[in-house]
């Protein structure tokens, strides 16, 4: 991109060549003119490359959410939720280029909801090229795919595809226009800055994981818990997944596709910082991202071993894959501000909050069972807060280039504005989510569009909802759910699991 700057003109040159040379410069300049070109053109190649690669990191982590989502329920609901991870992506990809891009970041627009590329109309443009908008819709659905986890195993599957719709098309998307887009009321890169700051959330702990969080919770809060999941007592009775090896694998995927996330949230790579020519630049940024990510992540994940191996005895493996994605939750604001040690603070605190939110929801009875409330809204909050206290003036000035005296973390001297943008950043988040989501899961509620019937859910969804079971053995030995139903009148009777001998 160095060239790109570069000027040349048959006048400039003919001094140096001498009389009778204006035909000679005219042809080197066309010739350096046709070179600048193809370093403008490669510069936009390598940048776009860079970003079409990370939007398909971060879309793969839908199989790392499918992977964990059915490896986090029990057997006879695998198809179900799997089939739910599926339609998000589907039911996000269409929403969001005919409603949800437009309103995210339709510019020029007001401070709440963007209104212009309306099914990509007049799109794409010199800000915007077709690999950002499939980069967004991928975070999107992410969204939608935490959502999912938290009502699990008891919902109907109109449901599903309802709220997918309005949290992809509507809800998610107005949240990403207030911190994302330059026209937010609360964006780091808008002219009119809250509290001369903006709120500073660079891939989403709130924008991504806490809107998928609180609008797990209130799905889960309005449905209540699944049957079995207190005993009369009041007491929490186990309900763990089939298959730690879907949960690992999951796990594996979802961090795969977190340095798209993160690092690919920078959305170009060739910029430098400062002169040209030197060794760092934005790909520095993008490495140290990396960094913080795996570092915090990592951190999470011991410090749930090390914790819950005092609390309960065991060396648990779903319980240290949920901590290690609770450090990613929560890194995932302040990933690129912050030092690398400052990153191993993130995960060990992510991992107490994590602990901690699963100790009050056994005491208030609420029933998540992929723990997406507590993770991604309790982990994805503290990411907020934490960026308030240890983003860098440095790295927030490389960033967020443009203000040089801009707010950043309390605890490394930038006093408390920055804190305080990011409280309201969280607010704002609960308080719309809670309205629009929390209305909705109500609304089908009272239609009874949201809950299955008792003897449905006994039975599970893949065979009532789905017409099969997600495991098929034709020898050896299988578990296979049995069933005693009474066709005439439609109920189950009788609803078992077996373990069957087909040799």
């Amino acid at each position: 991109m160095a060239a790109a700057g570069f000027s040349c003109s048959a006048a400039d040159l003919n001094p140096l060549l001498g009389a009778n040379s204006t035909a000679a410069a005219e042809y080197i300049c066309s010739g350096f003119d046709a070179v600048a070109s193809k370093f403008v053109d490669t510069g936009y190649a390598i940048d776009n490359t860079y970003l079409l690669f990370s939007a398909y990191l971060v879309f793969a982590m839908q199989l790392g959410f499918a992977m964990l989502c059915a490896g986090s329920v029990r057997v006879k609901n695998t198809m179900n939720i799997m089939l739910t991870n599926v339609l998000d992506a589907a039911t996000g990809g269409v929403f969001y280029y005919l409603f949800g891009f437009a309103f995210a970041f339709g510019a020029p627009s007001n401070g709440f909801i963007g209104k212009h590329y309306f099914a990509l109309h007049e799109y794409p443009t010199a800000s915007f090229d077709y690999g950002y908008f499939l980069y967004q819709w991928a975070f999107a659905i992410a969204a939608a795919g935490i959502t999912s986890g938290s009502i699990a195993e008891r919902t109907q599957f109109v449901s599903y595809l309802i709220y997918s719709s309005f949290l992809t098309g509507f809800v998610y998307p107005i949240v990403s226009h207030w911190f994302w887009s330059a026209d937010g009321w609360a964006s780091p890169a808008g002219s009119d800055l809250l509290f001369g700051s903006g709120v500073i959330d660079f891939a989403g702990s709130g924008v991504v994981h806490m809107v998928g969080g609180i609008a797990g919770l209130w799905g889960a809060f309005i449905e209540g818990p699944r049957m079995g999941r207190f005993d009369h007592a009041g007491r929490a009775v186990s309900m763990r997944g089939h298959s730690g090896t879907l949960v690992v694998l999951g796990t594996f995927m979802l961090w795969f596709g977190w340095y798209g996330f993160n690092p690919g949230s920078f959305l170009n790579i060739l910029k430098a910082y400062g002169e040209s020519g030197s060794y760092y630049g934005q790909w520095s940024a993008i490495g140290r991202t990396a960094v913080t990510t795996t570092l915090a992540g990592s951190t999470a994940a011991l410090t749930t071993l090390f914790g819950k191996r005092l609390l309960s005895g065991h060396w648990n493996l779903t319980d240290v894959c949920n901590g290690l994605l609770g450090g990613f939750a929560a890194i995932t604001s302040g990933c690129s501000v912050v030092e690398p040690w400052a990153a191993i603070i993130c995960g060990f605190v992510a991992a107490w909050v994590l602990i901690g939110f699963n100790k009050l929801a056994e005491k208030l009875k609420f029933d998540d069972p992929l723990e997406a409330a507590q993770l991604h809204g309790g982990c994805g909050a503290w990411g907020i807060l934490f960026t308030g206290l240890f983003a860098t003036k440095a790295y927030v000035n490389e960033v967020y280039p443009g203000q040089p005296d801009r707010p950043y973390g309390l605890f490394m001297g930038g006093g408390g504005k920055l804190f305080a943008a990011q409280i309201i950043q969280i607010l704002a988040i609960v308080g719309w989510v809670s309205v629009t989501m929390g209305t909705l899961f109500w609304l089908l509620h009272k239609l009874k569009l949201l809950r299955l019937s008792q003897e449905e859910e006994m039975a599970g969804l893949d065979l009532t909802s789905h017409g099969g079971v997600a495991y098929e053995y034709t020898n050896g030995y299988a578990a296979e759910h049995v069933q005693i139903y009474h066709y005439e009148s439609g109920q189950c009777n009788f609803s078992a699991w077996f373990l069957l001998d087909f040799n």
